[in-house]
């Protein structure tokens, strides 16, 4: 199999248009026409990785954390991100990261870790804007139909928790087809009338080269008519941070002991209990003290994400409870959600996930 297949199947779902402008998502080394016999899962790219990707015969590693974050200058092996380098290219072996496009996505990193923390009735917490796209198209009447469901299918259409969302107005196109056209309709030389109905509809960028290749495919016209506009909407199924509820109300203490051993912690950082029971909880797989307003504002009892600041826990109101659980131990399970995704995607296709802790955070 080649490396753009899996690719292709991640990317259709986590697009790389979802990941933070700091973030160096996507194949890092490598080819993607290469051919692979067996792909490593884990959290970081590490020499101890690579090393072990090389005794399991694994020629493509599928990492969370990007093994190259800023440019590099020189490659010659002082630092443990140069040497992975070296390893890497010496062994043929294609590295890839699939970071903040995967925690951003609705059914990425945070919606697992809100599983395995018994959370239901989940949202995004600070939904994306700028990723919606408006398409307008002008279709024959007797065709717009097979048109509207095409870029409908396509991933277009889709309004919170409707679809098939579209717009649609009957009009009078005009045109006139010059030298070497082959019209649909019309004549060479002669300007033409046409009823067209203009079809109007939404979808989110990483869907555009879907939508269009439906258009293109189904359209009528030799010379297909359409607009894109950049809307600036809040997009409901990506961005930062998840919130949820628990099933009922629980004890914060009792809660709190939940947290630690579902992600086996070796120390639980929290804020002064100050509501003894909690019922709405918002969560943010690794880093996500920038949240804590946004929790404050959807009315959480309690936030669970790591790398919190000793001054953040003196701010925070008496609402709301924050929670530090690690960034490693609120991220691990990352390496679950792709196993199952690839595994059902490429059943016969060789997956491990690596037996390595890559966790650089000890606990006494």
């Amino acid at each position: 199999m080649k490396i753009k297949e899996i690719l292709n199947r991640l990317e259709e779902t986590f697009s790389l248009s979802l990941q933070e402008n700091y973030d160096n998502s996507g194949l890092i080394i490598g080819n993607a026409n290469n051919e692979i016999s067996k792909a490593l899962i884990c959290f970081d790219c590490t020499e101890e990785i690579i090393e072990e990707a090389i005794n399991k015969d694994c020629n493509l590693i599928i990492s969370h954390h990007p093994l190259i974050f800023d440019g590099l200058k020189k490659i010659n092996g002082n630092t443990h991100i140069e040497r992975s380098i070296i390893k890497a290219i010496k062994n043929d072996i294609s590295l890839y990261a699939i970071h903040t496009n995967i925690d951003n996505h609705i059914e990425g990193l945070n919606n697992i870790l809100a599983k395995k923390l018994g959370l239901i009735n989940c949202l995004i917490l600070r939904q994306m804007n700028g990723i919606l796209r408006k398409i307008v198209v002008f279709c024959p009447i007797e065709q717009a139909e097979k048109v509207r469901n095409a870029i409908l299918n396509a991933g277009a259409g889709h309004i919170g928790n409707y679809n098939s969302c579209s717009y649609n107005i009957i009009g009078e196109g005009t045109f006139k087809p010059i030298e070497n056209a082959n019209p649909f309709v019309g004549e060479i030389g002669k300007l033409h009338f046409e009823k067209e109905i203009r079809i109007e509809t939404i979808f989110p960028i990483y869907k555009q080269k879907e939508v269009l290749e439906a258009l293109f495919k189904n359209h009528p016209y030799e010379e297909v008519a359409y607009d894109i506009y950049p809307i600036d909407n809040e997009y409901k199924f990506a961005g930062a941070g998840m919130i949820g509820e628990l099933p009922q109300e629980i004890d914060a203490e009792v809660y709190l002991h939940k947290i630690k051993e579902i992600t086996k912690v070796g120390g639980l950082r929290y804020s002064k209990i100050k509501k003894q029971k909690i019922k709405k909880v918002a969560i943010c797989g690794g880093s996500g003290s920038f949240l804590i307003k946004d929790a404050i504002d959807a009315k959480a009892d309690m936030l669970i994400t790591s790398d919190i600041k000793y001054h953040s826990f003196l701010d925070i109101p008496e609402e709301l409870i924050i929670v530090d659980a690690g960034h490693y131990e609120t991220e691990q399970f990352i390496k679950e959600l792709l196993y199952d995704i690839l595994k059902k995607n490429f059943p016969k296709f060789a997956f491990l996930i690596s037996e390595i802790n890559s966790n650089p955070v000890n606990y006494l």
